[in-house]
């Protein structure tokens, strides 16, 4: 179940690398995944929150007995 996010958190990484925030302002995939900034297409938007639903899927009891769905 520890790896079930993973394949998100790669593509994640892939696609905030190649958003403005990272490229032309230097600053760090924290800073820009953590914040609403215009500068990161809504394709990273969308699978920076289903990154978060599935860490949030980890830790919810219910979905830990039925594990966690993998994408």
């Amino acid at each position: 179940m520890s790896k079930s996010c993973k394949g998100l958190a790669m593509e994640l990484v892939k696609c905030l690398s190649e958003s403005d925030c990272v490229k032309v302002e230097k600053r760090s995939y924290k800073d820009c995944a953590g914040e609403k900034c215009p500068s990161i297409s809504s394709e990273c938007v969308g699978l920076r929150e289903t990154y978060f639903n599935c860490k949030r899927g980890q830790v919810d009891m219910r979905a830990r007995i039925r594990g966690n769905k993998g994408y």
